[in-house]
Order: C-alpha cells, then structure tokens, then sequence
C-alpha cells in the first residue's frame, strides 16, 4: 500500500474564456479505465454541440494507467498538455475532460497547448486537492491528571486527536502515519513516564485537504 498519495478534492468543473472560445474542465475521481470512458462519454454527449472534448486521466498507485484525447485538436495539443499537468501534480485516479467551443480565433499550437493546460490547471485549484495518508488509529488509556500534557502534545506535534471519551479513566483516539506509528507511542511513553496503555486500531488512508501541493500553475 502506498504511504500517501494525492488526488482531487471531489468532482466538478471549471471555465474559463481564451479569445472567446470557452474551455469547461470537467474532473472526477475514477478508480478503473472503464470508469474514466464512461465519464468521457458522458461528456461528449452532454456537450454534443461542442467542437473538441479533449481528455486524460491517470489512474493506479504506480500511475500504471495513462491515457490522452486530442479529439480532433492537433495532434499533441491537447491531451498531453492536459495528462502533463495531472502527471506534475503527482495526482492519481483522476480523469480530466477539456471541452471548447470555439469562439472564431485560431490560437495556434502553442496557444492550444496553453490553454488546454491551463484549463486543467485552473480546474484543481478551484475544486482543490487533497493528501491520502495511510494512518493508524491508536487508542490511550490515560488518567485525567494527563489529559492536558497529551493535547498539548498533539498540538504541536503531527499527529491528529481524533475522539476523546472521558470514563473512569479518559480514552483518546489518534491518527498517526503509518510508518511513524513505533515513534509516537514511545514518545508517549517517555512523556507519561509510561502511565499508559496502547490498544491498535484500523490503519486506514485518511484524507487531508491541501491549499497547494508547490503551484498548481501552467506546465
């Protein structure tokens, strides 16, 4: 299992307007190649009076599966750029379809190439992103002279307090990564001075909404 990954924050769209042809990025989340032709085609037919729907998608924890539509566009004008731009932002399991209705300008191939990337790009930064971290969910038993050190502790640390359960004794929950799941239960240990017990939970990916992974810009 990979320790984290990064994707899209949830479907939708964008658009923007080049020398009067509108570009509409549409993005989802997809989890196989049939899913993201099943969502291409539901784009060619909702957006049948269009002249181009371009498309990529990358799908797979290796990025095994990579795939690019020009739809009619020159060849390497479109669909590239756009896989170009999912492939810089490390993001996996996601199609982005590219649809242009063109405004009377011809732009080029290098104005093509800009703005079909830019498209994409304008795209995940108005719907955002978000960071997958395989995480380990570790529950305290702690007394209640503790609680405080403990919430201290996780403020300043980068671990998450989930839940907090106040009995005879006070049971809180936390997420830790994966692979830093020894070092966070002997720093509790050392911080306790051992006045507490550990019980493991699921491990499990959980998702972090990020403002920005470097730039989301124009490749």
């Amino acid at each position: 299992m990979l320790e984290s990954y990064f994707t899209i924050l949830s479907d939708g769209e964008s658009e923007i307007e080049i020398k009067k042809s509108r570009f509409i990025c549409s993005l989802k989340r997809v989890y196989s190649e049939e899913e993201a032709k099943e969502f291409i085609n539901q784009k060619k037919k909702e957006h049948w009076k269009a002249n181009h729907n371009c498309s990529a998608f990358v799908i797979g924890e290796k990025s095994e599966i990579q795939r690019s539509s020009d739809d009619g566009e020159p060849s390497g004008t479109a669909g590239v750029p756009m896989l170009e731009v999912l492939k810089k932002q490390e993001l996996i399991n996601v199609v982005a379809v590219v649809t242009r209705y063109f405004g009377g300008t011809k732009l080029g191939a290098g104005g093509l190439i800009r703005a079909y990337s830019h498209s994409v790009s304008h795209a995940l930064a108005e719907i955002g992103l978000v960071e997958g971290k395989l995480q380990q969910e570790i529950q305290l038993t702690i007394s209640y002279p503790n609680v405080g050190k403990i919430q201290n502790f996780m403020e300043i640390n980068p671990y998450t307090l989930q839940d907090t359960i106040y009995g005879e004794q006070v049971n809180i929950t936390c997420l830790v990564d994966e692979t830093k799941t020894e070092q966070f239960m002997a720093e509790v240990v050392e911080l306790l001075n051992g006045q507490v017990s550990f019980e493991k939970g699921e491990c499990s990916y959980h998702e972090i909404p990020i403002t920005k992974k470097e730039q989301i810009d124009d490749i």
